[in-house]
């Protein structure tokens, strides 16, 4: 589900890579579907390789979407642009035990920005998520 879903440090929103080139690959933005060239030079992070802090450890990003989807029963969560506050409270029932030193607001709304944009354009699939759970249980 996030493979080939792309952070790109200094740019807003996400980016699915198109191709790759010698010295560069192309993206495509999420939001606007505009495509453009992103160099060795820029910070480029696979949303794949993102884990949040935890006292226990770290959790990936997937799962925290999960977390997140299975909250609001697959529809929308509070807004990147809610208070510190409203974030952080959020954030705390969604991963109870989310490390509150290291893990920043500004981490926490990309984390809820990102499950926003992903929730709209129906990039979220858990169903074999699922199937495993499942699968383990029998």
């Amino acid at each position: 589900m996030l493979k080939g879903i792309l952070a790109i440090s200094g740019q807003s929103g996400l980016y699915k890579m198109v191709a790759e080139a010698k010295n560069n690959i192309i993206v495509e933005s999420l939001d606007t579907g505009k495509r453009m060239p992103v160099y060795s030079s820029s910070k480029v992070s696979s949303l794949e390789d993102i884990a949040i802090f935890t006292d226990e450890g770290d959790v990936s990003l997937k799962e925290i979407f999960k977390a997140i989807h299975d909250r609001e029963a697959g529809g929308n969560c509070i807004s990147h642009k809610s208070s510190s506050g409203e974030l952080k409270a959020y954030f705390a029932e969604v991963l109870p035990q989310y490390d509150r030193d290291r893990v920043y607001v500004s981490d926490i709304k990309k984390v809820v920005m990102w499950y926003g944009i992903l929730q709209k354009k129906e990039m979220l699939d858990f169903t074999e998520d699922d199937k495993n759970e499942k699968s383990s249980e029998d």
